[in-house]
């Protein structure tokens, strides 16, 4: 198998990349008309994580990682590492140390079509990813491949600098030429959510972060009360 590594791909504008960070998977989905998701056995080895960045993608022979050492090059500051392989595959193609590089690069995270390993080291470096499986099986570097061509994966068309969005809930896929269309018509969706009387806190999913950071709720009698008892 030969192949070709792309330099120098166009990327989706970091303003819109960063916009829709700040939405979840299935909301953007909606927003888009439904379509963009990846396939749902892509899992997150985190929980309570959510990452923007624009694609690197590679393409593998199964069991080989030589095209991600080479991807690790091509990558940098806001970029998300998309892998899958010619044929289906469970070995562990990524794991710690390839997660270290990336991390020195400005990488985000990962989404590879295959194994994925050394999760809790990953999890301790806080480097996210979805994999559609985790497996210690090695692998080898003896097969050429691809970097920066498009992509698919369960019938989804992932070209080099689209915006990958990942949180709990999967993945989903937002053209980059549509980055700030998708940004657009999800603030309309807010702005008209508002506009009915939905609160910041719940479509955001605020309330939790209050209590995270121990902010509680008291009438004015009791806080009357409990400040005078003080």
């Amino acid at each position: 198998m030969s192949g070709v590594i792309v330099t120098g791909p166009p990327k989706a504008e970091a303003k819109d990349v960063e916009a829709l960070a700040g939405y979840g998977v299935a909301t953007v989905h909606e927003a888009m008309g439904r379509t963009g998701l990846l396939p749902a056995h892509l899992r997150p080895i985190q929980q309570g994580t959510r990452v923007a960045g624009t694609a690197v993608t590679v393409l593998s022979w199964p069991g080989d990682n030589l095209m991600i050492h080479a991807a690790v090059e091509q990558c940098g500051e806001g970029d998300l590492l998309v892998v899958t392989t010619t044929s289906p595959s469970t070995d562990g193609m990524f794991g710690e140390l390839f997660a270290t590089a990336l991390q020195q690069r400005g990488v985000r995270g990962l989404v590879i079509n295959a194994g994925i390993r050394d999760t809790q080291e990953l999890r301790d470096l806080g480097f996210p990813a979805w994999s559609a499986a985790v497996c210690a099986q090695g692998t080898v570097k003896a097969t050429g491949g691809s970097v920066n061509v498009p992509v698919a994966i369960g019938g989804q068309v992932i070209r080099p600098g689209d915006v990958i969005l990942a949180d709990d809930d999967g993945v989903v896929v937002v053209p980059r030429e549509k980055a700030a269309e998708a940004r657009e018509a999800k603030e309309a969706a807010t702005r008209a959510a508002f506009l009915q009387g939905q609160l910041g806190l719940d479509r955001y999913g605020l309330r939790d972060k209050l209590a995270q950071l121990g902010v509680t709720y008291t009438s004015y009698e009791d806080h009357a009360r409990d400040g005078a008892a003080s």
